[in-house]
């Protein structure tokens, strides 16, 4: 089998956990790490047994890099994933794609006009669970589909740093809170809702000392299903997700996984009392969404059936009426 060859952008934590899930991979291989400072590059390169470095323009000028993970903080997405498709690369960039609308917008048109793949890296959708999950909604297992619960969140070890810069779109909504509402929205659109009519109901948080939302709660509807999301940078939330049905309710423990391993086992409660688990293989989840993009890519398809375009639209568009609910 001939691999793919992938660049990673960016020398931070994200780059390497994705880095070592690419090692996993069945499509592809590491061939580049890129970073603003070459220097940085060359280094992290090292450590991770690339072949080549450099920064960002040197190695998207490269004719040997089929495709790109983008793993820098959230306002550079776009501007790399914009520079990575003029240059003819797939893309697989790190949640939230775009910081508001308009730039997810901008880089869904730009990897349609370029005709390439572009998918946002959430990485619990790839998998044979979240397949299992998609099964038990769109084929009616828990009947009509009426709400979803879910949250996610962590005690960030210091009140400093990216996470807490309204410069680099700090904040638990884009950081954590993208998680529960592409749940959310992944939910209702297997159900058959129109996500396009997703919209937040009602919303509440707290912004802290630094000018960042760090802790936030919201319900939004999509069509018949009633979502209710949780997040916080700075307290321990569950990682638990409930699906309801009018049949039967889905309660999935860990449903986000971990960096290097998916979900594999749920609880399902059917309405009288009888339940059962549902248990599938685990996947490195940061191999698997690799594996999809190259897939993509061999097929000439610009989209993921795991992450397709209209849900990321919809996750953008309910991840800023949330932020604007909280000023």
């Amino acid at each position: 089998m001939t691999y793919a060859q992938w660049a990673v952008l960016g020398a931070g934590a994200i780059s390497s956990d994705f880095i070592e899930g690419l090692r996993h991979s069945k499509t592809g291989r590491l061939h580049a790490v890129a970073a603003r400072d070459a220097e940085r590059a060359r280094e992290f390169a090292r450590v991770h047994g690339a072949d080549v470095s450099g920064t960002y323009d040197q190695i998207l000028a490269r004719d040997d890099v089929d495709a790109v993970y983008v793993g820098t903080v959230h306002t550079t997405h776009v501007e790399l994933v914009l520079a990575a498709l003029a240059a003819g690369k797939a893309v697989l960039c790190e949640k939230p794609l775009g910081v508001d609308v308009e730039e997810t917008d901008a880089a869904l048109a730009a990897a349609a006009a370029a005709g390439l793949p572009l998918v946002e890296a959430f990485k619990y959708r790839f998998g044979p669970f979240p397949d299992r999950m998609r099964e038990l909604v769109a084929t009616g297992v828990l009947g009509e589909i009426e709400g979803v619960e879910s949250s996610i969140g962590f005690d960030a070890p210091t009140r400093s740093g990216r996470l807490f810069d309204p410069a680099t779109a700090g904040g638990a909504i884009l950081d954590a809170g993208c998680y529960p509402v592409s749940l959310a929205v992944g939910v209702a659109a297997w159900a058959g809702e129109d996500v396009a009519s997703a919209r937040i109901v009602s919303a509440e948080g707290a912004i802290g000392a630094t000018g960042v939302d760090e802790v936030a709660s919201a319900v939004i509807e999509i069509g018949a299903v009633t979502a209710r999301v949780r997040t916080a940078i700075t307290e321990q939330l569950p990682r638990v997700a409930t699906i309801i049905g009018s049949s039967a309710v889905l309660e999935v423990p860990n449903v986000w996984g971990s960096r290097t391993e998916s979900t594999g086992i749920a609880t399902l409660h059917r309405t009288g009392g009888a339940s059962e688990q549902v248990e599938t293989q685990t996947v490195q989840p940061m191999g698997a969404e690799a594996d999809a993009v190259i897939l993509a890519l061999r097929e000439g398809r610009c989209e993921v059936p795991e992450m397709p375009w209209v849900q990321t639209r919809a996750t953008a568009r309910l991840l800023a009426q949330w932020r604007r609910a909280l000023g």
